[in-house]
């Protein structure tokens, strides 16, 4: 595996490029739901391809006040994985490395589907996600990447990004993993405390309860999850809505491809999960 830590060497690196590449776009801290990411590059890559993983902690989707400074960086317990599971390419700018200039002045941002949802409770933040994504498209010029269907929001949005700028890569989606007691993978989760951890898995149980419902109102439906949620009491919604799994906008009536989607907070942790309707 070669890890690269700066965009010059990078640019070094891919001069004689001739690899179909595929790139899994990562924060680090990975587990079991990256893993499945990289497995599942490999599978698309093919023996011949080249799985590429990028580890960068981007500054410009943390609002202000958030967790951006004691996010968790395990940078030998990443390499570790990606080394275990055939990664050939590790990007990881180091901490002198600049990704943006101290006066930068551009940014990429989709103006649709990034209002509702987390987008209404995280101002800027799909923003910052946007931009770095085209940067690491932009830089490591892959022909397809790999996003995780928990951040099904971020997934719609890059997937709309793609679409309306012509970047020429595939988006390759990777399903939820989960925890034995349903509770989905994060790297947040290691900031629950015991009694925090042991309510969580509360959101899961929610979403399966309203996949089993035959209820069909929406307004009826959010109120029966929010309730099931509210009966643990560590847990503080900050939002349980229904949209259109295709354009995330708000239904009135749960319909075919209705995406039931929900943030919750257990003290300063905020837990996102989703599952779809009908």
């Amino acid at each position: 595996m070669k890890i690269v830590s700066t965009i010059a060497e990078l640019q070094a690196h891919d001069r004689n490029r001739n690899r179909f590449r595929v790139l899994v776009p990562t924060m680090g801290a990975l587990h079991a739901g990256h893993v499945s990411l990289i497995r599942l590059a490999r599978k698309h890559a093919g023996e011949a391809g080249e799985v590429v993983v990028s580890i960068f902690v981007n500054p410009l989707q943390f609002e202000p006040g958030s967790d951006f400074t004691r996010y968790p960086r395990p940078e030998t317990a990443d390499e570790k994985i990606c080394r275990a599971k055939g990664v050939d390419l590790l990007f990881r700018p180091s901490a002198n490395e600049k990704m943006y200039a101290d006066d930068r002045s551009t940014v990429v941002e989709e103006s649709a589907l990034s209002r509702g949802l987390c987008g209404a409770s995280r101002p800027g933040h799909f923003r910052g996600v946007c931009t770095v994504v085209t940067k690491l498209f932009h830089l490591l010029a892959p022909q397809a990447a790999v996003f995780g269907e928990k951040d099904f929001q971020q997934l719609a949005i890059i997937r709309r990004m793609v679409r309306d700028l012509d970047f020429p890569i595939e988006i390759i989606p990777g399903a939820i993993v989960r925890e034995a007691d349903g509770l989905a993978l994060s790297s947040r989760n290691q900031y629950l405390t015991a009694e925090e951890r042991a309510q969580a898995p509360i959101i899961r149980q929610a979403l399966l309860d309203a996949v089993q419902s035959p209820e069909t109102a929406v307004s009826k439906v959010i109120s029966a999850v929010r309730q099931k949620i509210e009966s643990v009491p560590l847990a503080r919604i900050d939002y349980v809505e229904i949209v259109g799994a295709d354009d995330l906008q708000p239904r009135l009536v749960v319909e075919p491809r209705s995406l039931l989607a929900v943030a919750v907070f257990f003290g300063k942790t905020r837990l996102i999960d989703n599952i779809l309707l009908r």
